[in-house]
């Protein structure tokens, strides 16, 4: 077995205790899947990963207890011990410390929490989040039915941006724009389970009537939890909606809202390293 493989199988044993079993991390149990001692596999890991395997686990213990704070009624020395601190204290100065803000603070909708994703060997990229109230506002765009299966959608939604940016579509929507910031909004919406076809808008705020052949929609006032993304599109978008589906959208207790989920692409170079770009996911908040 490839070291790769290992050390999937390591990092994947170490959620199921941290997520599953709320137990301490076997050392015993991560030698005998690495085939060496604990302490050559702690070499190996940080020198493929470039982080040392105790500051991932302190990053992952940090990165759930923020999800606790943000969607569980969970007391601060709760949380603590659950995640193996010794005391409340600790676990503040911890937390403090990843998050730039107190475990108190953190139960702000507003504030900002660091996310670490569970590794991807080879593929790792933090996000951010938050809740926030938006007040509702009016889409104008262009609509399409995609396949869903075998992932066709990733492919052909890319494609429906390249086919508006090429007819002009893209461009209409952008002079049509009259938020702040500007931006252009992806929607899903009207997923089909039996046909696995799901409906996808490519739109802008405007208060502007619809041009022939567009599409209106409006969006109630909601809750939303918004992750910031950053990096080329349709890459670094992808991976985050990944990262959403195989853990944020299993861990976050939160009812989903009936509203569309959400993509923001800001004004900008979509190829830049550092492109900045947001997923909206619209939940179900505190009355």
């Amino acid at each position: 077995m490839e070291w790769n493989e290992k050390l999937q199988m390591i990092v994947d044993s170490v959620e199921t205790h941290l997520q599953r079993k709320e137990e301490w991390i076997d050392r015993e149990e991560i030698s005998k899947i690495a085939g060496c001692s604990f302490g050559f596999f702690q070499k190996v890991f940080s020198y493929m990963n470039g982080i040392s395997f105790a500051d991932y686990i302190r990053a992952r213990k940090l990165t759930l207890a923020g999800y606790d704070l943000k969607s569980t009624e969970l007391k601060v020395i709760e949380i603590s011990y659950k995640y193996g601190y010794d005391s409340p204290t600790s676990f503040t100065k911890a937390f403090q410390r990843f998050h730039g803000v107190s475990p108190r603070e953190a139960r702000n909708g507003n504030v900002v929490l660091k996310v670490v994703p569970k590794l991807q060997i080879l593929e790792r990229q933090e996000y951010t989040w938050r809740l926030e109230q938006k007040d509702g506002f009016r889409l104008v765009g262009k609509r399409i039915v995609v396949s869903c299966k075998d992932n066709l959608h990733c492919k052909k939604i890319p494609e429906f941006w390249n086919e508006c940016q090429r007819n002009g579509i893209f461009a209409t929507l952008i002079s049509m724009d009259t938020a702040t910031p500007q931006g252009i909004f992806g929607l899903f919406d009207a997923y089909n389970e039996q046909s696995q076809e799901i409906a996808y808008s490519m739109m802008a705020i405007s208060e502007q009537e619809a041009p022939q052949g567009f599409t209106e929609i409006k969006i109630p006032s909601a809750t939303w939890a918004i992750f910031d993304c950053r990096g080329p599109v349709p890459q670094a978008i992808q991976k985050a909606w990944r990262y959403l589906r195989e853990e944020w959208l299993v861990k976050y207790p939160f009812q989903h809202a009936q509203c569309p989920e959400v993509e923001w692409y800001s004004n900008g170079n979509v190829y830049d390293s550092n492109y900045f770009s947001q997923i909206w996911i619209p939940v179900i908040g505190e009355e």
